[in-house]
């Protein structure tokens, strides 16, 4: 088992592909997501949100869920 798949990936490459491949993806689809289902005070700041997410993936998620997300309507 020390050579998973047909590439030879072993389980120390498996981490740090799940740690700079899929949390960053799955943190930037939840904030984007999020930026779609939520209620803005209108619909250009939810755009601004959107692109700054597309264009800086990670950064970008982390301040959505630290700033952006304290201005949607409740």
């Amino acid at each position: 088992m020390s050579n998973l798949l047909l590439f030879k990936i072993g389980f120390p490459e498996l981490i740090l592909i799940a740690f700079f491949g899929l949390i960053p993806f799955g943190l930037m689809l939840f904030s984007i997501i999020d930026a779609v289902k939520g209620k803005f005070e209108n619909s250009t700041i939810r755009t601004i949100w959107i692109f700054i997410i597309l264009f800086l993936p990670v950064l970008g998620s982390l301040l959505y869920l630290l700033i952006g997300r304290n201005k949607k309507i409740n």
